[in-house]
């Protein structure tokens, strides 16, 4: 997969390409259906396949008080986009110039100018430009011009409860239902951050954490006790028990959630690494125990059931 950032180093590939434009926030499964329509199609018409996406939410920058939390970093999102074995990704800076942008702009510059092209395959919901000016409809008057076809895409209902969208996977976490998210992902929810230094409260207890500070514009799961991974920076992959919440136990008026990994079998330094970390199943909610001791009983049987809920993972 070849990422273009710069659009003044647009491939402009000779025989052309189908192209899919969105925030693509996730990758999900009805993401990942879009994309591998595109790709059959580019196939059957001998063109390149290609997404256009954003560095940043567009309603970061054109409604900030009301942007969703985002399921993917641009990196997350990047690596996920490479997994499905399309050509081209052009990551478009989004800024306020941007969103202010006529629709026919954005169209010559990014689909015409640097990727030339031939069909532009859409949601029949997707909206894009000044005033979300553009559309599908919108597209199709301009396609005939400017020598592209326009198809647009039904969503994808996974039959169990409406189609599949990063709002419905953004509704399952805040319930803690990262099960539900995973089957809507088609992977586990993953957050990746630096390892800081905290108050060695977990290892004081007899269970080091790793301490990961996540960014406040992804999107957590409810707080909770979680059974997930670990990944370090070369790669491997820990089983962890998670803990994700204000630790009531010590605490009364933490205001953000602390996301801590206590790895299975590990012994380390994992300080100022950055570490990914993949949510599976939810154990409990989040509990304010009488005494350190009751605390520390209930961390051993997170443990083993953070065992039993990876067996076979």
């Amino acid at each position: 997969m070849v990422v273009i950032d710069d659009l003044s180093r647009c491939p402009h590939p000779e025989d052309g390409t189908v192209v899919t434009i969105g925030a693509y926030d996730g990758v999900h499964l009805g993401h990942r259906r879009l994309i591998g329509q595109v790709r059959d199609l580019a196939s059957d018409r001998g063109c390149a396949s290609a997404v256009v996406t954003f560095d940043r939410h567009p309603a970061l920058v054109v409604r900030p008080e009301s942007a969703p939390k985002l399921l993917t970093d641009l990196t997350t999102k990047l690596e996920l986009l490479a997994a499905t074995g399309i050509d081209y990704v052009v990551v478009v800076h989004f800024d306020e110039a941007r969103s202010k942008e006529p629709a026919a702009d954005f169209v010559r510059e990014v689909l015409v100018a640097c990727l030339n092209a031939k069909i532009v395959m859409v949601g029949h919901d997707f909206h894009f430009g000044h005033n979300r000016e553009g559309n599908v409809a919108f597209l199709e008057r301009l396609g005939p011009s400017l020598g592209f076809a326009v198809e647009g895409i039904t969503l994808y209902d996974d039959g169990s409860g409406g189609v599949v969208s990063s709002t419905r996977v953004r509704v399952a976490l805040a319930a803690g239902d990262v099960r539900l998210a995973d089957a809507l992902l088609g992977r586990p929810h993953l957050v990746r951050g630096v390892v800081v230094r905290g108050d060695a409260r977990g290892r004081q207890l007899g269970f080091p954490t790793a301490n990961v500070a996540v960014s406040p514009e992804l999107c957590l799961p409810a707080d909770g006790i979680y059974a997930g991974w670990y990944t370090r920076p070369d790669g491997s992959r820990h089983a962890a028990a998670i803990s994700l919440g204000r630790r009531p136990t010590f605490y009364t008026d933490a205001d953000a959630p602390l996301l801590e990994a206590f790895l299975l079998d590990f012994a380390g330094d994992l300080y100022d690494e950055e570490g990914v970390v993949e949510f599976v199943d939810r154990l409990r909610g989040e509990v304010r125990f009488d005494s350190a001791d009751d605390l520390v009983a209930q961390m051993q049987r997170d443990v083993a059931a953070t065992r039993d809920a990876l067996t076979n993972c």
